[in-house]
């Protein structure tokens, strides 16, 4: 479809008549770090993929809107939220407004209030003040050692191909965008009201959200929390233990309802 610069667009890949997963990007906005967890779902699941528009002006509330509106569109009434780092902060929102049916939210290397909201100002000032050629360089870097990783998966590295096709100033601008309103957040009261499970999977090294910092707040701040798992991965879980994330999610998505652990 026609991309529109204030609507999310979205991917659908499965079966209706399977477990709906409406997956919501972090910082970069997009797809294209997921195909290795899509390809471990293994049509275990419905994988809906948010690409965010590259908007200077929207507030969480409004990414939460936006996601809302694009999925009514398609007819996805409901589902299981996966919040990828920043999309975390679009998965709270999202789930309390209630016109999407949440099931539950699966955070990766999500948090509610960012525990270092200082490291997000300084963030977005590194992106404002590094010339975009020395940020394409780095990406660069890292998309040639991601695809000595992922040599045998080609859906991998197509993804990354995309990734750094993507790019652009506009899309590091709307970054920085995203970054401010990480800084500012706190869904504290969001997390401590909600009434469908939440559960959450951590790379154990992860110095963007530190788990250790993240699990004990929320155990803290969010009733609803089922369960915290740290894997072998970096803060990209999704895309850096797809397969150990993926057996994991379908296991949260699939078990009956429980009541939290005391």
């Amino acid at each position: 479809m026609t991309a529109s610069p204030e609507k999310v667009e979205l991917r659908i890949w499965g079966d209706p008549s399977q477990p709906t997963l409406v997956y919501l990007p972090g910082l970069h906005g997009d797809w294209t770090l997921i195909s290795g967890f899509r390809a471990a779902l293994a049509g275990r699941a419905r994988l809906v993929e948010v690409t965010y528009p590259r908007t200077l002006t929207w507030s969480l509330e409004g990414y939460a809107q936006g996601v809302e509106a694009s999925l009514a569109e398609q007819g996805i009434p409901g589902g299981w939220l996966i919040g990828e780092s920043f999309g975390s902060q679009v998965a709270w929102p999202l789930a309390a407004r209630g016109k999407f049916q949440a099931e539950g939210i699966i955070l990766a290397g999500g948090f509610a209030r960012h525990p270092m909201q200082w490291g997000a100002r300084l963030a977005e000032w590194i992106m404002r003040v590094c010339p975009l050629s020395w940020l394409k360089l780095i990406l660069v870097v890292y998309g040639k050692l991601a695809r000595l990783r992922f040599r045998s998966e080609p859906q991998v590295r197509a993804g990354l191909d995309a990734f750094l096709a993507r790019r652009t100033d506009l899309d590091r601008r709307a970054a920085m965008h995203r970054l401010r309103l990480v800084a500012t957040n706190d869904p504290t009261a969001l997390a401590q009201n909600l009434q469908k499970p939440v559960y959450a999977l951590s790379g154990w090294l992860d110095p963007i959200v530190p788990w250790l910092i993240v699990r004990r707040s929320l155990r803290r701040v969010c009733p609803a929390l089922r369960d915290y798992r740290i894997v072998a991965a970096d803060h990209n879980v999704l895309s850096t233990a797809s397969a150990t994330a993926a057996e994991q999610v379908l296991e949260w998505i699939n078990q009956k309802p429980q009541a939290r652990p005391k």
